[in-house]
């Protein structure tokens, strides 16, 4: 039998297509934002919010309920760009539907999931649904470039900290629970310029570099595999040098480096390799950890690190027990539980200020920034009941969890 909650998404499927259709038709690359910030707080307006605001860096924000439980649910709105379009079937930014899937850039990644959050939090208040929380719906800005920077300055700055976060990226209908971390670093190494006609007169630092990341992909082969989250990784992903000329011997050689990080693996610990990378190759060098300092939309910076913790909710964690419950509730059936691959805000949320925090969406990782991008309609209309269903499940487990450390 269909749960309330999905019988009223299901009522409003026109209507949550619709809204996700415009928002997929709105392009917003990392940092250009603006317009579809407007467009998301115009219909958490429509959609009866009490409170819809704009925090200085740019993150839309809705408020629904005023309870002492502090729920915040999120989906990054803003993504990454089209890249060659002759590999579309459809233009990127059409909003297409065939009735089964939507397509366009960030119908899976996540577009389709702030359309679902405004309508669930719009089910929940005609169901009667609220209790004592308050629920903030977030459209942050900026993760592609930085994900977890919207949040850190919204805990930092604008004094909200949630006490549970529900993250929408694409779980494909799977309550997910963590995901690894990643450090970003450049390694430097130096050489000495010659002409290029007696390059033996030079000390060529490719060939320096050309031994370090040997070494590197030696090490990536024996990088630990923790259960749950796997094996963390080391990958080059850019490879850059200078010289006076390009007939003269390069002197300095960089690359840029992206280390996932399992359970248990730290940034001290990554820093550690890399000096030993190093002494193996038998080559002289720095480590460099980078740090964003990228402008949003409204012009307003906020540096840092670009480091990213790993973080994992426990299986019987009381926010993935609600989530679980939540999806039997709505669904009548278990959910999978899972974690992502790829990075999320839920980085800073659960991985620097250690909030709760699970997962929920529509959409598939592997279609995040693909070609012919989409998502299923029914994942969409799922999520839609899901996300009203889920704060009174998790107010519930909270207070049979406190009745039995009580008692």
């Amino acid at each position: 039998m269909r749960s309330e909650f999905l019988a009223r998404a299901e009522a409003y499927r026109a209507e949550i297509v619709g809204l996700a259709r415009r928002i997929i038709q709105t392009p917003s690359p990392s940092g250009r934002e603006g317009e579809i910030v407007q467009l998301i707080a115009s219909e958490m307006q429509a959609a009866g919010f009490a409170k819809v605001w704009t925090d200085p860096f740019g993150n839309a924000i809705g408020q629904v309920g005023d309870g002492p439980v502090k729920i915040a649910i999120d989906a990054h709105i803003d993504t990454v760009g089209p890249g060659n379009r002759d590999l579309w079937e459809r233009d990127p930014y059409s909003g297409d539907t065939d009735g089964t899937w939507l397509y366009g850039r960030g119908a899976s990644d996540q577009k389709a999931a702030m359309a679902a959050m405004i309508y669930g939090m719009k089910i929940m208040r005609e169901l009667g649904a609220l209790d004592a929380f308050t629920v903030y719906v977030v459209g942050s800005v900026l993760e592609e470039d930085c994900d977890g920077l919207c949040w850190r300055y919204i805990i930092e700055e604008s004094g909200l900290r949630p006490d549970f976060v529900l993250i929408t990226e694409p779980t494909e209908m799977r309550v997910n629970r963590g995901q690894r971390g990643r450090i970003e670093v450049r390694l430097r190494v130096t050489g000495r310029s010659a002409h290029a006609s007696s390059p033996e007169l030079g000390d060529n630092a490719v060939y320096k570099m050309a031994r370090v990341v040997a070494e590197l992909e030696r090490l990536n082969e024996r990088l630990p595999v923790r259960p749950v989250l796997g094996k963390g990784t080391i990958a080059v992903t850019e490879i850059s040098s200078q010289s006076p000329s390009l007939n003269a011997i390069p002197d300095v050689c960089e690359v840029h480096l992206d280390r996932r990080l399992t359970v248990g693996e730290s940034k001290d610990q990554v820093f550690r390799e890399l000096e030993d990378a190093l002494r193996q190759a038998g080559i002289a060098g720095t480590v460099r950890e980078l740090v964003f300092d990228e402008p949003s939309y409204t012009g307003l910076r906020y540096p840092t690190e670009k480091y990213f913790p790993v973080w994992l909710e426990a299986e019987d964690a009381l926010i993935t027990r609600a989530a679980a419950k939540t999806y039997h509730r709505v669904f009548g059936r278990d959910p999978q539980i899972a974690h992502w691959n790829f990075s999320t805000n839920g980085t800073v949320t659960a991985g620097v200020y250690h909030i709760p925090t699970v997962g929920f969406g529509p959409g598939a990782e592997a279609l995040a920034h693909a070609p012919n991008e989409r998502v299923k309609i029914e994942d969409l209309v799922f999520s839609a009941a899901f996300y009203a269903a889920f704060p009174a499940t998790l107010l519930t487990e909270l207070a049979q969890d406190s009745h039995k450390k009580g008692g």
